[in-house]
């Protein structure tokens, strides 16, 4: 027992030490990038919240065209089909966000790709309906021309 530095299972205090030191910036360095995350996460759901106002206030505008002249049968399915895209993409993003919050570190990579796929898909479909709604446009220019101060009123809101 001429020994006097006492050890724990063959580990010395400074060793022991040593290693509570990298544990203790490890832990450190994760809650920073989890505070950070979260943040992100904050914008995010606030952008998406903005977009559905922004989203709403168009579908009002929609509505108000609507009254003013009778719209052929073609238009009417492509006005349906837009707002059933709208809702499941909005469905689609509440979901998406949940499981990128209980997800994020282990399905970042498959969260990601997905949510390319499904852009992409809306962006073909968005194709389709311009070019459906493209042939009521010389019907529609002189209600829109008179609705033009609302959508330059909506375009100046700052995102």
């Amino acid at each position: 027992m001429g020994n006097s530095v006492r050890t724990f299972k063959n580990y010395t205090p400074e060793e022991i030490d040593k290693f509570l030191n990298q544990v203790i910036d490890q832990v450190e360095r994760m809650i920073t990038e989890s505070r950070e995350k979260n943040k992100e996460i904050v914008l995010k759901d606030k952008k998406i919240e903005e977009l559905e106002n922004r989203l709403k206030d168009v579908s009002k505008l929609q509505d108000k065209l609507a009254h003013y002249e009778r719209m052929e049968d073609t238009l009417n399915r492509a006005i349906i089909m837009a707002q059933k895209t709208s809702d499941q993409i909005k469905s689609s993003a509440h979901k998406e966000s949940e499981i990128i919050l209980e997800d994020a570190k282990n399905n970042a990579s498959r969260i990601v790709n997905e949510a390319l796929l499904k852009a992409e898909k809306t962006e073909m479909e968005a194709n389709m309906l311009r070019k459906n709604i493209n042939t009521f446009k010389r019907k529609l220019r002189g209600i829109i021309e008179s609705q033009l101060e609302i959508v330059d009123d909506i375009e100046k809101v700052d995102f």
